[in-house]
């Protein structure tokens, strides 16, 4: 709680960084949970997060599994639920 106003401190989440890598140019850096978006699908073929790599700007996408998506979540990352059609 904050002593001035009684308000629970809420944590930003880009105070929270993930290690990361790209597949196309190797490097290794950390990213924050905006520079991050995860797509939770209805099946593990269609649950995956992506960026934008911060050295060489290739689109990386990755699979998630649960945990993956939970730490993600938890970290701010924001969410994009997709919906399958029949």
């Amino acid at each position: 709680m904050s002593a001035m106003s009684g308000v629970p401190t809420v944590v930003v989440p880009d105070s929270v960084r993930f290690k990361a890598a790209c597949p196309d140019c190797r490097e290794r850096f950390e990213l924050t949970a905006g520079a991050i978006r995860l797509a939770v699908g209805a099946s593990r073929r269609t649950t995956f997060y992506s960026f934008t790599c911060p050295e060489c700007g290739s689109a990386v996408r990755k699979p998630a599994g649960e945990r993956i998506v939970e730490l993600l979540t938890r970290g701010g990352v924001r969410t994009l639920r997709l919906h399958s059609s029949l």
